[in-house]
């Protein structure tokens, strides 16, 4: 269900690309420019378009980043009285998370919607999102995402990458499944959690004591049931849905990376739009956000609910305990400041960070 990025691979069942989905891609995206160039948006003279523009995502399709894609869509249709159209290609069908974005880039694909995690390798001052533990709560983490400078900030960072930046939502936090309970920073040391292959994931469990284990997703399930592995990290929603909590006797609320998804479309096929349909999609990406970040809150409460009602019990960490997280991650903190732009990091730490 989720698509984590670990180099170039993910948490999502791994979608190989056979010569029906080469030969797929290649025929969906020769079609729009057949039709006379993707970045022209060809319409009839009343303004319609003669073909839908391609939205692509990596994520299956019960899923918040599917949710946000369709609304977005939905709205942009309704906003433009039925004259802009597009559609929504879900579960890896147009490629994978790289894929999409070097497609995206090139004007291929000009809209994507996908976890902030596989673009670090394109635009590497979005490590920013890989601080640990800044935020206690999700209320916080928006304000400050919908912060103007700090806005201003990311969208600079996109459009340097050929990207325009629409919107972020995100599906929670990433939390902590294990076999034993933690209320306490001594309670992690020498667990072996699963973690994706990202320096300062690593960096970040092995500062508060565990033992961080690179591992497939596709093994996850199976390491936990024979014990190669005693933990793993990922939102709700992904533990609920790989059904991750059978194997577990405890989810732990570290909430220690936010999971977030981005709305980007490539930036010239943006700017070469009227100024009123530049609006249309500006007004449709902030509906669909704010829809999508509703949506996600709903279903971590399900999730959590199915999640309690197996029996699986959930551990709310104190303020004390994150504070102490905090306090031994200062070294992936120093690791990640001196990597990206200062005042990135700053606009995003600012007022929460000591």
């Amino acid at each position: 269900m989720n698509f984590e990025y670990e180099k170039k691979t993910n948490d999502a069942p791994e979608q190989k690309n056979t010569g029906w989905l080469r030969k797929g891609f290649a025929g969906v995206i020769s079609g729009f420019v057949l039709a006379g160039s993707l970045l022209c948006g060809c319409s009839n003279s009343d303004g319609t378009q003669n073909f839908a523009w391609p939205l692509a995502t990596a994520s299956p399709e019960d899923t918040v980043t599917q949710i946000y894609a369709e609304t977005f869509a939905s709205e942009v249709d309704r906003l433009s009285d039925g004259r802009m159209k597009i559609e929504v290609y879900p579960n890896s069908t147009l490629g994978g998370d790289r894929d999409l974005l070097e497609s995206c880039a090139d004007g291929d694909i000009p809209f994507v919607v996908q976890n902030t995690a596989p673009q670090v390798t394109f635009m590497k001052d979005l490590a920013v999102f890989d601080l640990p533990c800044v935020f206690d709560n999700l209320d916080d983490l928006r304000v400050h995402i919908d912060d103007p400078e700090f806005h201003d900030e990311i969208d600079a960072v996109y459009t340097n990458g050929g990207y325009h930046l629409l919107g972020i939502a995100d599906q929670g936090f990433r939390v902590m499944s294990t076999n034993k309970a933690v209320n306490s920073v001594s309670d992690f040391k020498g667990q072996k959690i699963r973690t994706m292959e990202n320096p300062y994931h690593l960096a970040f469990w092995k500062a508060i004591g565990a033992a961080p284990t690179p591992m497939s997703f596709s093994e996850v399930y199976i390491g936990l049931q024979q014990h190669t592995i005693d933990a793993q990290e990922n939102p709700y929603e992904v533990i609920v849905s790989n059904r991750l909590y059978e194997q577990q006797d405890y989810v732990v609320e570290t909430n220690h990376l936010p999971h977030l998804i981005t709305l980007i479309v490539n930036d010239k096929f943006y700017q070469d739009l009227s100024e009123e349909d530049r609006k249309i999609l500006d007004e449709a990406a902030s509906i669909a956000t704010e829809y999508a970040r509703e949506m996600s809150d709903e279903r971590i409460d399900e999730k959590i609910e199915e999640i309690e009602n197996s029996g699986t019990k959930i551990i709310e960490l104190d303020p004390e305990t994150r504070y102490e997280i905090r306090q031994k991650a200062s070294s992936v903190y120093s690791q990640i400041e001196q990597g990206i732009d200062p005042e990135i990091y700053q606009a995003y730490t600012a007022g929460v960070v000591d």
